[in-house]
């Protein structure tokens, strides 16, 4: 299943994690056409596989909030939390939280 798949992937080219986009960025609400989701999404093989996954903010998409996975085989909580607080200090991506001015489309 899902494991083999992932443990093999990490074995056979040397990985210590699998890093991504966690999604696309968040959808613009269409109540006329419906709101149109991305396609991309990293948390189906963690979620499938019940493997270790954490998500942190790494910047915006027309100016909308955008997440990178880290995610590995089991037992490795520890080494991915180390990757994304790592990653989180560098790069310095996380704000405060607010609203936006709505607008029409």
């Amino acid at each position: 299943g899902a494991k083999k798949i992932v443990d093999n992937l990490l074995q056979k080219n040397k990985l210590d994690a699998i890093t991504g986009l966690t999604m696309g960025p968040a959808c613009s609400i269409d109540v006329i056409y419906g709101d149109k989701w991305g396609e991309v999404s990293l948390t189906a093989p963690a979620a499938m596989s019940g493997y270790p996954h954490i998500s942190v903010p790494c910047g915006k998409v027309y100016d909308l909030p955008i997440g990178l996975s880290f995610f590995s085989g089991a037992y490795r909580e520890g080494e991915i939390i180390a990757m994304a607080f790592a990653f989180e200090q560098a790069t310095k991506h996380r704000e405060k939280p607010g609203f936006k001015k709505a607008f029409l489309a």
